[in-house]
């Protein structure tokens, strides 16, 4: 039930773009009336598209040809609505000309120009989802006496595109890092755990001193959360449910807390729940993974926790996106000073979500380095 819900508001939401993008674009466009229409059968088969894609992801298994190209039309969409607003802007550009015949030129060349930008960066889009960044950020913890590398994978959504041969590459590259721990903090898997199985077991290859360390996200808990946990636990991670343990040696280490996802509020289980999370923790500094950045939000006071890493926002993926994340999550990338006491680092996500693209926001594998 909670599926076709789901699947009803975001299909309803897609459709009502495309018509947009229908009316306030192609309609304007100073074209022929045959390639007005083509456009028009294109968005509509694109339409379809989506809804096929919702029940290839979570229903179905598909070839990965085939994910492929479902899993492109939410993109296409956002992308060509963006560029109908840019071009809702632009279009009244060419009224400031009293001469007809500059202001059908100008016209024409706005919309050639619109058309051939909202191509390219679907292209630049798709290309860019491809490669995954390293970002090596430095993190100054007072107290703190030995230096760490720390390793940060986020919101890698097994399943569809994301599959074994992905995340064996991803093990790959973590392990000639050479880090001295791991930590996944959440939207892991997006897949009932049956398609995802063979995709999951590479990471039991992941290597470290200390270990991995992995906090659920938003996503698990719509395909078997518990099972999912379960099943992360014999590849030999270490799944922090409201807990912490203690990396290092007594007195030169540091304590790693985790908590579940604010998700858990909303179906009211496996509710995210700060103080358990640091009970009985060591007098060192604290490192807290908490999948949404917004959980900072329903904290009293941060005081004691000295970094705390999370994921969720994808860092926008497809620009303009980030300016929408923002309205709910108080930090959507990169290194944040919360307060004087707490300094928060967003993960734009390792894998990615939906269509196959990033657009001003790479894939990333995170090296922190706590000193």
């Amino acid at each position: 039930m909670r599926f076709i819900i789901f699947a009803t508001i975001f299909f309803s939401v897609m459709a009502l773009l495309t018509f947009y993008i229908s009316r306030r674009f192609v309609r304007k466009l100073h074209i022929p009336n045959k390639l007005k229409k083509a456009i028009n059968i294109f968005l509509a088969i694109n339409l379809l598209g989506v809804l096929a894609y919702m029940f290839a992801r979570y229903e179905v298994d598909v070839p990965n040809w085939l994910y492929f190209l479902l899993s492109l039309p939410i993109g296409v969409i956002f992308l060509f609505f963006a560029t109908t607003i840019i071009y809702e802007i632009i279009s009244h550009l060419p009224k400031i000309h009293k001469d007809e015949k500059r202001r059908d030129f100008f016209k024409k060349s706005i919309d050639i120009a619109s058309l051939t930008f909202a191509t390219a960066i679907t292209a630049k889009a798709i290309d860019n989802a491809r490669h995954i960044e390293i970002e090596k950020i430095d993190v100054k913890i007072n107290g703190l006496k030995k230096s760490f590398k720390m390793i940060q994978l986020s919101d890698v959504h097994i399943g569809g595109l994301i599959d074994k041969d992905f995340i064996k590459n991803m093990v790959e590259t973590v392990n000639e890092l050479k880090p001295d721990l791991v930590v996944i903090t959440g939207d892991l898997v997006d897949t009932k755990l049956q398609y995802a199985k063979p995709a999951f077991n590479e990471l039991a290859n992941l290597q470290s001193k200390y270990g991995t360390f992995y906090i659920v996200g938003n996503h698990e808990y719509f395909h078997g959360v518990n099972e999912i946990m379960d099943y992360a636990r014999t590849l030999g991670i270490k799944v922090l449910e409201n807990e912490n343990v203690f990396i290092g040696q007594d007195d030169i280490g540091f304590n790693l807390a985790g908590v579940y996802d604010v998700m858990g509020n909303r179906i009211g289980a496996l509710k995210p729940d700060i103080k358990k999370a640091l009970e009985n923790k060591k007098d060192a500094p604290t490192v807290l993974l908490a999948h949404q950045p917004r959980f900072l939000n329903d904290l009293e006071t941060t005081k004691g926790i000295d970094l705390v890493l999370c994921g969720h926002t994808h860092g926008g993926q497809i620009i303009p996106f980030n300016f929408l994340v923002k309205l709910q999550q108080p930090y959507v990338r990169n290194l944040n000073q919360h307060n004087e006491f707490t300094q928060v680092y967003v993960n734009k996500g390792t894998g990615f979500w939906g269509p196959p693209m990033r657009l001003g926001a790479s894939s990333e594998i995170t090296v922190l380095t706590l000193s």
